[in-house]
């Protein structure tokens, strides 16, 4: 009797603006003839991170690999999208070696996995590993807790403290079922300010977790994949902020998607998105725009007040330069106010 050999998956999950599409990129880098598929969730309904990693230029990393689930995130739509898009993979005539799942920042990890308990996903393939990218300045700013202080003292003297701040307890839920998690862009903080972070981040976590600094989401495919976690029968050790069975809804959250005029530079177009990004709510902005007498696609993305752009490949001959920007904030954000920042 012959025993399948079942496909091991990897989920990328980490908050908005963590890094986790430029890690999968590296990853992808160094495939070294790997046969890897890409499965990539939005929230929104205008598609960045499928599109951002099809255009890297990578050897294997072409629309083929690339899996999108746009509209929607993946832990709440698992019986109507996720699973039907992994069936789609695991039924080609060369089925991928390793799928690498990037969810949506907004998504809770835990009820993926449990998906993976399903007896027809269960029998042929595996949890290889959670593994939660983390925004080390966006930690060190308190960006996730109102008072970080008060609720490192809180946790202290109750592990089940509820949580007011709807994204601290995403970003807990996060790191509460990770078997590997990537304190990403160390760079830019000080000694001091990273073994903060690292400790803040180490006293989240429920069990024993290893914890890997880097810088632009730069690490060595080898560190992440090969875990052999099988997390899939393993998930009383992964505790969550949101009982089995228990809905997670985003009415916490909405998106919009604007389009942008071209730009007379790409400074001018991200001094834009920084003011966009002032309004309050804001948490993150995404996209693509057109610069006037560029051959090349400008992508901009932003995180709070930190903005970053650079040319990711040349516009196709047919293509449109329509540019546009995702916008993900907390409900009720000023849209308007955004809309003309962008403006200029």
């Amino acid at each position: 009797m012959s025993i399948v050999q079942k496909i091991p998956c990897t989920i990328v999950t980490g908050f908005l603006g963590a890094g986790k599409t430029t890690l999968v990129r590296h990853v992808m880098e160094r495939a070294e003839g790997r046969r890897l598929a890409i499965l990539v969730n939005e929230f929104g309904d205008v598609g960045f991170d499928g599109s951002f990693l099809a255009a890297c230029g990578i050897a294997g990393c072409g629309e083929d690999q690339i899996v999108e689930l746009p509209n929607g995130c993946i832990c709440c739509t698992v019986a109507d999208d996720f699973v039907p898009a992994l069936n789609q993979l695991l039924e080609r005539a060369e089925p991928p070696e390793h799928i690498l799942i990037e969810t949506s920042g907004l998504a809770l990890p835990k009820p993926l996995v449990q998906a993976f308990q399903w007896p027809a996903i269960r029998s042929r393939v595996t949890v290889d590993g959670v593994v939660a990218v983390v925004d080390g300045p966006g930690v060190a700013s308190g960006a996730f807790a109102e008072d970080p202080a008060a609720l490192a003292a809180q946790r202290e003297s109750d592990r089940s403290v509820d949580h007011d701040n709807p994204l601290e307890e995403v970003f807990e839920d996060q790191l509460l079922c990770a078997d590997l998690v990537v304190l990403n862009k160390a760079d830019l903080l000080d000694g001091g300010t990273l073994a903060r972070v690292r400790a803040e981040i180490e006293r989240q976590l429920p069990r024993a977790v290893k914890v890997v600094e880097t810088a632009h989401g730069a690490i060595d495919p080898r560190v992440l994949l090969g875990l052999g976690a099988a997390a899939e029968d393993d998930l009383d050790a992964r505790p969550s902020h949101h009982g089995e069975g228990e809905d997670h809804d985003h009415d916490d959250f909405e998106t919009v998607a604007l389009a942008i005029r071209p730009a007379v530079t790409a400074g001018d177009l991200a001094a834009r998105v920084e003011r966009a990004a002032e309004t309050p709510g804001v948490l993150r902005i995404k996209g693509f725009a057109e610069i006037e007498g560029k051959p090349m696609r400008l992508v901009v993305q932003g995180v709070g007040r930190r903005i970053a752009h650079h040319f990711d490949r040349p516009w196709k001959p047919a293509e449109p330069r329509d540019g546009r920007l995702v916008v993900i904030g907390l409900r009720g954000f000023d849209q308007g106010a955004v809309a003309a920042a962008l403006a200029g």
